[in-house]
């Protein structure tokens, strides 16, 4: 059962462009989704990189119903967006429309695994929701691609270096984040 988050959680401080750190704190996240055998366990961070301060974070599945009403399969990226709406008090639905005038004008993402392109259950995908407020966010660290096990081929990070989002693999965690990612296989 989903659980109403806790906007005022506790956030690690992390060193203005740690990465690194950034990146452990979204696999940290990660290991929070439930293992299942057909879903991706992925965990991501929203930072605002001009304070150098965390404002979301959001693990996959289970942590929040999606606000469309597909309950517990709430993507990572998504999570984080519905988390700074309820921090903002805005309406959680489509979240990307409300949260573009509340975050900051740098504000940057982690995600464990490449933001999906496309959605198999009709929501739209992690990149549609990051175009939408690409003003805002304009960078995305990635720690793996997403593998080509549900999706056959997710060019998410390619339509978002087209769209002119700066995208960068973070290589040096790749094989935690894999184990992490696939803990229900």
């Amino acid at each position: 059962m989903a659980q109403t988050p806790n906007t005022a959680t506790a956030h690690p401080v992390i060193e203005r462009n740690d990465h690194h750190s950034f990146m452990e704190y979204a696999l940290k996240n990660a290991r929070l989704s439930p293992a299942a055998c057909a879903e991706f366990c992925v965990g991501a961070v929203l930072v605002d990189s001009q304070v150098n301060r965390i404002l979301s974070t959001g693990y996959y599945s289970m942590e929040l119903p999606s606000p469309v009403g597909d309950q517990g399969n709430t993507h990572a990226e998504q999570c984080c967006f519905i988390k700074v709406t309820l921090a903002h008090n805005l309406p959680p639905a489509h979240a990307e429309h409300h949260i573009r005038h509340v975050l900051p004008a740098r504000t940057v993402l982690y995600t464990t695994m490449e933001p999906c392109n496309d959605r198999l259950n009709g929501d739209i995908s992690c990149v549609e929701r990051i175009l939408k407020l690409k003003d805002v966010v304009r960078s995305v660290y990635v720690g793996i691609r997403e593998p080509s096990t549900f999706v056959r081929c997710n060019d998410g990070m390619k339509r978002l270096k087209e769209a002119g989002v700066e995208v960068r693999i973070t290589e040096d965690m790749r094989e935690y984040i894999l184990n992490a990612s696939i803990a229900g296989r």
